[in-house]
């Protein structure tokens, strides 16, 4: 445990210098809250669409939705990406989410060797992404619907770190996404298995900022918003998008394309990406799951849209139709 730690720390340092450098007057400064992976393409696909219609934008990566928040909450990044509910709950933070970017598709696996149900990972040590993340969520309310509990949490940022942890022998338990769960579940060794889990359909990642930044950003954000907007509906329609542009962006990096099509096949047809940006379903969703997995407090009910959520812009751009140029 102390050199997954130690491993982290040094992750976070480096990761955590690109996004402190000052932004010139008109660049938007984007904190992502994991590193690259396929899961990231079809963001950043928008983004060289939005440039191309002339915005300035800055992407940087963060280890963990925490970082990501700390940017924003800083102003040392202007766009965050992240489910931050609990930390605006707690701190009133005059933070709000403006575009849903998928919902949750995570999968708790397990070495098999060890545990084989639920019921067996009583009392055990449990590592998820970070605090108020949707992971933590998803393992607190699956410990609640299995009448068991965890002998405690840990955080390791990032899917990739804790699937090698588990190819490592370093844990025996964790929640990954699509991604590193086929990874695992591949392995020539056979002992990773996923456990039962029935479909969760609150947010896994949004794009959040500061009120004052919506209020005197509208434009810019509008355009983003619109090419947001395009790309998922396009990655719907045809889900090899997202490597054909990958591939005309210059943003598929070691990975093959046929690799990226695999992925995004099959989020696609478990309904991961919204072609509304959440505007209809998000905050209910949101409301139930991360009420009752315990990251809000209080009853689903007594939670308002307009506490966490700046619909404006998407409702604009949704009434006019994203821009498919």
């Amino acid at each position: 445990m102390l050199r997954i730690i130690k491993a982290f720390i040094c992750s976070l340092i480096i990761c955590s210098s690109p996004v402190v450098a000052l932004a010139s007057d008109d660049e938007i400064r984007i904190a992502l809250d994991d590193l690259p992976g396929i899961d990231m393409l079809p963001i950043l696909v928008a983004v060289e669409r939005a440039k191309e219609r002339g915005l300035k934008i800055k992407v940087s990566y963060m280890l963990s939705e925490g970082m990501a928040m700390r940017t924003i909450m800083n102003k040392q990044a202007d766009i965050g990406m992240g489910t931050p509910y609990k930390t605006i709950q707690e701190t009133q933070a005059p933070i709000r989410m403006f575009y849903q970017l998928n919902k949750l598709r995570f999968h708790p696996v397990v070495n098999a060797t060890k545990f084989n149900a639920w019921s067996e990972l009583d009392g055990i040590d449990m590592y998820s992404h970070g605090s108020g993340s949707g992971t933590e969520a998803i393992m607190n309310m699956m410990a609640k619907k299995h009448g068991i509990s965890y002998r405690k949490m840990f955080y390791l940022p990032g899917s990739g770190v804790r699937a090698n942890a588990m190819i490592n022998g370093r844990i025996n338990a964790t929640v990954v996404d699509t991604e590193r769960k086929n990874m695992l579940l591949s392995m020539p060794s056979g002992i990773f298995k996923r456990l039962p889990m029935e479909e969760v359909n609150a947010s896994d990642e949004a794009l959040y900022a500061h009120q004052s930044f919506i209020k005197s950003n509208q434009k810019e954000l509008k355009v983003l918003i619109q090419e947001l907007v395009f790309v998922w509906q396009a990655m719907v329609e045809n889900s090899q998008y997202v490597s054909e542009q990958s591939i005309k962006y210059g943003l598929v990096g070691k990975h093959r394309p046929q690799e990226i099509d695999q992925y995004y096949d099959e989020m696609v047809s478990e309904g991961a990406f919204p072609i509304d940006g959440g505007l209809k379903e998000a905050f209910n969703a949101d409301a139930f799951f991360y009420s009752f997995s315990g990251t809000l407090k209080g009853e689903q009910d007594s939670h308002r849209l307009g506490d966490y959520w700046d619909f404006s812009l998407l409702k604009d751009v949704m009434t006019k139709g994203a821009d498919r140029h």
